[in-house]
């Protein structure tokens, strides 16, 4: 069983493992009051006051406590980051660090703007981490590329994956959870799929073009890239999608 993971960690593409690993890290260290979650959190006056920079990264890295919320999100996290980074990403390992780069920077934008705005402020202002958000990123980026794939939910209904980030919608507002770390993830997802697939083809223009600095940090190899409509079949065959979702 230990080999079976332990192979299973190795074949991660960098991003993920990197990304998971330091998820773990971080919200087990704070489990265990190694670390404390209070020099992580997303603190605008700290980050600009007291130059505690670390908080813009170390609030996407912790999961909140140990229980089955966070392992759903480790396995989201798991799953729909390293699909990405091996199917949509292949060979675009640069590209795929600046998606998560421009997510991140898009959430914390999001929740400084509106941690501004009248009678919406509060709201923001009670949002510390956004490693979920971020993570519902992914997935919603996720159903973008592959609308077509079939899916369960808990074997009661049946739906397209181009769904999938509004059935985990529904899903939060029936066990009570917060709706906004859903939403802010949709809306930086959406934001991300309108400039890097759908602007392009409007005006042969890419506003999101990789840096070349961040394309100089990353090796990738040379693949073709299949097309979005090529090898439908093979992505049927994802597997599991999640503790209450299956694929058909």
């Amino acid at each position: 069983m230990a080999q079976a993971v332990e192979e299973w960690y190795r074949q991660m593409p960098i991003i993920t493992r990197s990304y998971l690993t330091a998820a773990v890290v971080t919200t087990v260290g704070c489990s265990l009051e190694i670390i404390s979650p209070y020099h992580l959190y997303l603190n605008p006056k700290l980050v600009v006051q007291q130059y505690e920079i670390w908080r813009l990264v170390t609030n996407f890295l912790y999961f909140r406590k140990m229980d089955l919320d966070f392992l759903f999100h480790m396995f989201f996290l798991a799953r729909y980051c390293k699909l990405l980074e091996e199917n949509s990403f292949r060979g675009r390992t640069a590209d795929f660090f600046y998606m998560l780069l421009f997510g991140a920077t898009t959430l914390t934008g999001i929740v400084l703007v509106g941690g501004m705005i009248p009678y919406v402020s509060e709201t923001f202002a009670r949002i510390l981490f956004l490693s979920n958000s971020l993570t519902f990123m992914m997935v919603y980026v996720w159903s973008k590329h592959n609308p077509f794939i079939h899916m369960s939910f808990l074997g009661l209904f049946t739906f397209t994956a181009a769904y999938l980030p509004w059935v985990l919608l529904g899903f939060s507002i029936l066990v009570g959870s917060s709706t906004w770390v859903d939403l802010l993830g949709m809306i930086a997802g959406h934001v991300y799929y309108f400039l890097e697939d759908v602007y392009p083809k409007m005006t042969g223009r890419r506003p999101l073009k990789t840096p070349s600095f961040i394309k100089a940090l990353f090796a990738d190899d040379n693949v073709v890239v299949a097309p979005p409509n090529a090898g439908i079949a093979a992505r049927l065959g994802l597997g599991a999608v999640g503790p209450h979702l299956h694929d058909d």
